[in-house]
């Protein structure tokens, strides 16, 4: 007894030669929607979106499970058996091992698959034949479902290969009498498809109808041009110059005698390479690349040519190695040879290098009666019969190099291109290779993928949707082909409502899912990740739990709990396998969508595990910003919590000039981390963060992000109350909103601050607050009121044993003196200052100081001494990397040489101070700078 199914046509069962009774529409779709991955788990919220589509009743789980209960009782058992495991389903067909024959379209593939691998004659013509015998109308027919719909049209793309590669077998067997009629109506259903014009062309040409074969051509030609903008390719360009001038090599040979025998057998010529993309965009780069490798092995005697194609799951690199293959067959006259060799495949073991190199011998028209037995000698045997042909090899999906040497030829004229999700670095090693890496493609390109899809005037219509789709697949063409296909699917539908699903960042990877292995993005990542090493691979979800858009190695060593050469060592494995980017030295990041898998792979862990992971991470990034800050502000009061261990960060933070670089490399990563911190409850955390990161913000000029960070802690100190934290926190974020022109809201925060103070007796805390609202006032033009704070600063500074901040205080009170015009006064409170400052390396305090006597100096009419005062503090300020008093010490440099009439000098210090301003957002000192330079004149004048 024998069953057999039929999915090339309408859904049909049978057994010995009898239909089977396997239900109504819906119920046959379920059975199809199996059969098209019979042997394998068919998850049961795929089977519903397979079936149902965007039409899915509201108990579709419980429909499901009732047609597939009434399938197993159709199906005659133990022949057939649906299993429920995994989540999902299985149908097995002989106790667990689909055969080929079984099912038609499996049957088709193997036959069309036997088919490319035997000689093109009249074996090769009787394969064809048989397979596209197997069609009984559409495939599914029907079936109505965006799935069904996808599938019908890649199987559609297969049957019409087929009926291709069938003719061209017929062109080469000289059946071309017999042909015209049927590639002439084949050439008005594919009007752009080239290779249908150029079997007609050779037909018409043969047939001794050569007018009509050009006429075809520039029918071909024009079609192309009006329509795509393009020109033909490059095979029928060579064609059509070749019947124009009647290529003898386009005639058929006549064939020998029976009796006369061959003195050998006559060697195949393979063409193997499975059907080119239909819709390539883009690529020029990496397409030149790949012309490169022609150049080099024209001549070539040192080994073959070859070229590494890497890059993540679903960039295209098979598509780009098809295209390109396919737009250049007529330089390799001796054949083709493709293999893939499931390195990542999600449904099946990588193909092993012997059973590869055994199906490269079946091609090559091995006899089977002298075929070496073991594996070595087969490889040997490949090598010699490849060995001074012209041929291209593609290794398609290779896992690693390992895989990919034993089926490299040995001599020089053959090209080969591997693509893999690895690096293959031992290819360069050891062969030259050369290494091609495949980025995401840029906006335009990827707008041509939905527009060859969709249409420019639906496109057209909805050009928000389309900037989301763009944005959300990222430049992916995995991602990109399969929103452009269900889009496609459903030209009703609106694109916004895919948009919607694509924006909503939780269920993105479930909406960009086309509904088989190979189209869901989410198995594509997930096969990546089971080709690492068991570290490698748990270290990949804890990178999605990194709050910050990058993280350097140092970091990545604290969230996975590794030493930092075993962390870098897996950061390079991750690396080459492409699910992580060095965007620059030490630094890595992943693609968007990369990341959201990681974020999912994250949010599994047990909740210990990533509250410990990120607790790790954050203790990090606050360790090395109290580090840092220690250094840019030596003199500053600590915080009273001790300090986190400093050795994660020794290596990084060393003195003033490293920390400005590490904060400025971490900075974004720091926010992240803060904001995390709140997230999760970890106020003292955050709080310490936010403080840490004060000086940094200010000398940087980031004064937005210093009055978001503290502000946004400010909530977490207050209940329960921390009264010696949330004084300092109101302190400090009445001082933020000093520059930013909110005065108001400054002394709301100082006056709290204050009162705080005060009920903590804390001295040095309402020091320090008098002296911010000193700044205030200032701000707001009233300086007597600065100066009244500014000496109640001094008057408790003079109290306390902390000369740095009594050096900070005199100043204050002489730079307020000298904004109200009592120079002598100014003078000696700065010049006693400036003594403290330089006895206790104040260098801070130092450079304020120079600038408030060259202030006074300039105010009293002495230019140059004003201008070595401005000089010493600038250099000073540099060396701090305190960009934001930067800008206020060249804008008054500036005055100083604009007053000893030197415009030159004049000019270069306030296009620097104009600069910074503008980089700081400083409208009002941006206009006043920007008025004084109009006023100079034009450079040069």
């Amino acid at each position: 007894m024998a069953v057999r199914f039929g999915v090339l046509g309408v859904i049909e069962a049978w057994r010995d030669g009898r239909a089977l009774d396997v239900g109504h529409a819906r119920q046959r779709w379920v059975l199809a929607a199996l059969l098209a991955d019979a042997g394998q788990v068919v998850r049961a919220d795929a089977l519903v979106e397979r079936v149902w589509g965007e039409r899915m009743p509201r108990r579709g789980r419980e429909a499901l499970y009732g047609y597939v209960s009434r399938l197993r009782r159709a199906l005659p058992a133990p022949e057939v058996d649906i299993v429920r495991e995994q989540g999902g389903y299985r149908l097995s067909v002989h106790g667990g091992s689909t055969d080929t024959g079984t099912i038609d379209l499996r049957r088709f593939r193997e036959l069309t698959h036997r088919a490319r691998a035997t000689d093109p004659g009249e074996r090769a013509a009787v394969l064809w034949e048989e397979a596209l015998g197997l069609w009984r109308g559409d495939a599914f027919a029907g079936a109505d479902t965006p799935w069904f719909n996808a599938q019908r049209s890649l199987l559609d793309a297969e049957r019409l290969a087929a009926r291709l590669d069938l003719a061209e077998t017929r062109l080469r067997l000289g059946q071309h009498a017999g042909m015209a009629a049927e590639l002439a109506a084949r050439a008005e259903r594919h009007p752009l498809d080239e290779r249908v014009a150029g079997q007609l062309m050779l037909a018409l040409y043969r047939c001794g109808r050569q007018a009509e074969a050009l006429e075809r051509y520039e029918r071909i030609r024009r079609l192309l041009a009006e329509e795509m903008g393009v020109d033909p390719g490059g095979p029928l360009r060579r064609l059509y110059h070749r019947i124009l001038t009647a290529d003898p090599a386009l005639a058929v040979s006549p064939s020998q005698p029976a009796e006369v025998p061959a003195v050998r057998r006559p060697r195949p010529v393979p063409r193997q390479l499975p059907p080119p993309p239909v819709a390539f965009t883009g690529r020029g780069r990496e397409l030149a690349a790949l012309e490169g490798l022609l150049k080099r092995s024209v001549g070539a005697d040192r080994g073959p040519v070859i070229s590494a194609v890497g890059g993540a799951g679903g960039v295209g690199k098979t598509w780009l190695a098809l295209h390109w293959a396919h737009e250049n067959l007529d330089l390799f006259p001796d054949g083709q040879l493709y293999v893939n060799l499931r390195g990542f495949d999600p449904s099946a073991d990588p193909l092993t290098a012997p059973a590869a190199v055994r199906g490269f011998l079946d091609a090559l028209g091995t006899d089977p009666q002298q075929m070496p037995a073991d594996p070595e000698s087969q490889a040997g045997l490949y090598r010699s019969l490849v060995a001074g042909r012209r041929m291209l090899i593609v290794l398609d999906n290779a896992r690693d190099t390992d895989q990919v040497r034993p089926l490299l030829p040995g001599g020089g004229n053959c090209v080969v291109v591997v693509t893999s999700r690895s690096h293959l670095g031992g290819l360069t090693a050891t062969h030259g290779s050369q290494y091609l890496a495949l980025g995401t493609l840029p906006d335009d390109d990827a707008r041509q993928v939905f527009s060859h899809a969709l249409g420019h005037d639906r496109m057209a219509a909805e050009p928000g949707a389309v900037a989301v789709l763009l944005r959300r697949c990222a430049g992916l063409p995995l991602a990109l082909g399969i929103t452009a296909a269900r889009a496609a699917a459903r030209p009703d539908f609106p694109l916004a409502a895919l948009a919607d699903e694509l924006d909503d960042a939780p269920t993105r990877l479930d909406a960009l899912h086309a509904g088989d292995l190979a189209t869901d993005l989410r198995g594509v990542f997930e096969t990546s990740l089971r080709a690492l090493d068991t570290q490698s691979a748990r270290f990949f979800p804890l990178l999605g739990l990194a709050p910050g858009p990058d993280i350097g190695a140092a970091a990545a060593a604290r969230l996975a709990d590794l030493p930092l050469p075993a962390t870098r060592r897996v950061l390079r494995v991750l690396e080459a396998a492409h699910l992580v980017g060095q965007h620059c030295p030490g630094r890595y990041r992943m693609h968007d969508l990369v990341r959201l898998h990681a974020i999912e792979r994250g949010r599994e862990q047990p909740a210990d595990v990533r509250d410990a992971a990120l607790g790790r991470l954050v203790d990090f990034y606050l360790c090395g910003a109290r580090a840092g800050d220690r250094f840019l502000a030596p003199h500053r009061t600590p915080l009273a919590p001790p300090e986190p261990d400093p050795a994660p960060v020794a290596a990084d933070v060393r003195d003033a000039g490293t920390a400005m670089t590490w904060f400025e490399a971490e900075h974004v990563c720091l926010l992240a981390a803060h904001r995390s911190a709140l997230t999760h409850g970890w106020h003292g955390r955050a709080w310490q963060l936010a403080w840490a990161l004060d000086t940094f913000h200010w000398r940087r000029g980031l004064l937005s992000d210093r009055v978001g960070t503290l502000r946004d802690t400010l909530p977490a100190l207050a209940s329960p109350p921390d009264r010696a934290a949330l004084a300092l926190a109101h302190r400090l974020l009445g001082r933020a909103h000093v520059p930013l022109g909110e005065h108001d809201r400054a002394v709301e925060h100082l006056e709290r601050a204050l009162a705080l103070f005060e009920e903590a007796g804390e001295a040095a805390g309402r020091a320090q607050t008098h002296l911010n609202f000193a700044l205030a006032w200032e701000q707001r033009g009233d300086d007597a009121q600065a100066l009244e704070h500014a000496v109640r600063n001094l008057r408790l500074r003079e109290t306390l044993d902390s000369p740095p901040r009594e050096a900070e205080a005199l100043n204050a009170v002489g730079w307020y003196h000298a904004r109200l015009g009592d120079h002598r006064q100014a003078r000696e409170y700065c010049e006693r200052a400036l003594a403290l400052c330089r006895r206790h390396g104040f260098r801070e305090g130092e450079a304020f100081t120079l600038d408030s006597l060259g202030y006074i100096a300039h105010q009293g009419g002495r230019y140059p001494l004003a201008l070595e005062h401005y000089g010493r503090a600038l250099t000073l300020r540099r060396e701090l990397g305190d960009h934001y008093e930067e800008a206020d010490t060249l804008a008054r440099l500036g005055d100083a040489y604009g007053a000893l009439d030197r415009p030159a000098e004049a000019r270069r210090a306030w296009s620097g101070a104009l600069a910074l301003y503008r980089d700081q957002r400083r409208t009002a000192e941006a206009e006043g700078v920007h008025e004084r330079l109009a006023a100079l004149g034009p450079a040069g004048g």
